[in-house]
C-alpha cells in the first residue's frame, strides 16, 4: 500500500486551473461545509490562524471525507513544523516568507525523506502513515508532495526566477499583502506599480514550468489573475465571508 495520490499536485503538474478558499476559522464544521462548497481545494491556515496540531489533523480528516484537496500553511519554514504538518497527513503545503532559491531549497529538503532530504522516519506513529497500515509510505511519500512557497517580498521577487527553478518545488505563491508592505504600499494594496510587479512575477512562474498561486477577492480581481497566469487561486476566506455576510445581514 503506497502514499495517497496528490491529485492537487497532478493538476497543478497539468496546468489546470485549481480554485480555492482560505479556512482561518477553526472546527471541523466549516472545514466540511467548504469542503463540500465546490472548491478545488482548502487551505487550513496555521500561519494567521492558530497553529493547533490537533485541530488541524481533525480539520484533514473532516476535508477528507470531502471532493476538495486539503492544503496546509505552516506559519514558517522550520524543519520541525514541515514534519509535524506532513506527519499529520498534509500532502500539500503552503510555505510563508520564502526569500531565496537556497530557502526554496531547504523546504523541499524538509519535506523529502532521505536520501533526498531530511524528514524523519516518523509517520508509521502518525496519520500520515495511516498510522502503520501504509507500510510503504517512505517509500512513496515523497512524489506525492506538493510544495508552494510564498514570494512575499523585495527579494523574493529579485530572485524568482531561481526559486521557481528548485526542484521539487511545484509552485510559487505571490502575497500581494506582505510583498505590498515591503514595497511600501502597505495602506495603499491598489498601487498600480505593485500589481505591475506581481503579474510580472505570475509570468515569471509559469514561464518556469510551475503553477502561479495568488489570493484576491471579487470577480474583476480573479479575472485579472486568471489572464495573467494563475492557476492556483484563493477566493478568500471562511472567515472574511463569515463577516462580510453577516455584516451585509445585519445592515440590511
Amino acid at each position: 500500500m503506497a502514499a495517497p495520490v496528490n491529485h492537487l499536485k497532478a493538476a497543478l503538474a497539468r496546468g489546470d486551473m485549481q480554485r480555492g478558499v482560505w479556512l482561518n476559522l477553526p472546527g471541523t464544521v466549516p472545514a466540511e461545509i467548504a469542503g463540500n462548497a465546490g472548491f478545488d481545494w482548502c487551505l487550513i491556515d496555521g500561519e494567521h490562524a492558530p497553529w493547533d496540531p490537533a485541530g488541524i489533523r481533525d480539520q484533514l480528516t473532516a476535508l477528507a471525507s470531502t471532493p476538495a484537496s486539503a492544503v496546509v500553511r505552516v506559519p514558517v519554514a522550520d524543519n520541525w513544523i514541515i514534519k509535524q504538518a506532513l506527519d499529520l497527513g498534509a500532502q500539500t503545503l503552503l510555505v510563508p516568507m520564502v526569500d531565496s532559491a537556497q530557502e526554496a531549497a531547504s523546504v523541499v529538503r524538509a519535506c523529502r525523506y532521505p536520501p533526498d532530504g531530511v524528514r524523519g522516519l516518523g509517520a508509521a506513529l502518525a496519520r500520515a502513515g495511516g498510522y502503520g497500515s501504509i507500510g510503504y509510505y517512505p517509500a512513496s511519500a515523497n512524489e506525492q508532495i506538493c510544495i508552494i512557497v510564498q514570494a512575499e517580498s523585495r527579494a523574493a521577487m529579485q530572485d524568482l526566477a531561481a526559486i521557481t527553478a528548485v526542484d521539487g518545488v511545484d509552485g510559487v505563491f505571490i502575497g500581494p499583502a506582505d510583498l505590498g508592505a515591503d514595497m511600501g504600499y502597505r495602506d495603499d494594496l491598489g498601487n498600480a506599480d505593485l500589481w505591475q510587479v506581481i503579474e510580472a512575477g505570475i509570468s515569471t512562474i509559469r514561464d518556469g514550468g510551475k503553477a502561479a498561486g495568488i489570493i484576491v477577492t471579487g470577480p474583476e480581481a480573479e479575472a485579472r489573475m486568471v489572464a495573467a497566469g494563475v492557476n492556483f487561486l484563493g477566493c478568500g476566506s471562511d472567515a472574511w465571508l463569515l463577516q462580510t455576510g453577516l455584516s451585509a445581514l445585519a445592515t440590511r
